[in-house]
């Protein structure tokens, strides 16, 4: 069953946020990001939370259903010079809490993005999907999302 978009708030994330998102990133079986719910590892959360607030081109935010996180997105701005000075918005760390999937939340998420970007004037929104998801491949197609580039990357840490 889908849940109207009018029963759910998005919103910047808050400090207090935190806890619930850690939560929601661990649980990820597929994305290996090393999330975890360890209080020990909150400070590590705090640093990064607060790099993301003091960026002017960088909004994390939830999304509640009845007061609960059931969803998270970062958008982050992207100036170029290529393409006479484009801009285009990526779209990072789409999550919806697991036993939230399937109600319709990603989409309204992706929606929210899309709305942003048209109302700065942005030409483009792109993402990145895990090669494994092979769902969420079929589920960004459905939203009209193209597959253009294959990615690359090199972990440091």
């Amino acid at each position: 069953m889908k849940i109207p978009a009018e029963q759910l708030t998005i919103r910047e994330a808050q400090e207090r946020d935190i806890p619930a998102l850690a939560a929601i990133y661990a649980a990820d079986e597929v994305g290996s990001h090393g999330d975890t719910t360890d209080p020990e590892a909150l400070a590590d959360y705090s640093r990064a939370f607060d790099a993301i607030a003091a960026s002017p081109n960088e909004s994390l935010y939830v999304v509640e259903l009845e007061g609960e996180i059931v969803g998270t997105f970062q958008t982050v701005v992207l100036n170029k010079l290529v393409g006479r000075g484009s801009v285009s918005m990526a779209m990072e760390a789409v999550q919806t809490r697991s036993d939230m999937r399937g109600q319709g939340i990603g989409a309204i998420m992706v929606d929210y993005c899309i709305d942003k970007a048209r109302k700065l004037d942005i030409g483009t929104v792109q993402l990145v999907s895990n090669v494994a998801r092979l769902d969420a491949h079929r589920f960004y197609e459905r939203l009209g999302f193209e597959r253009r580039h294959f990615g690359f990357r090199m972990k440091l840490k």
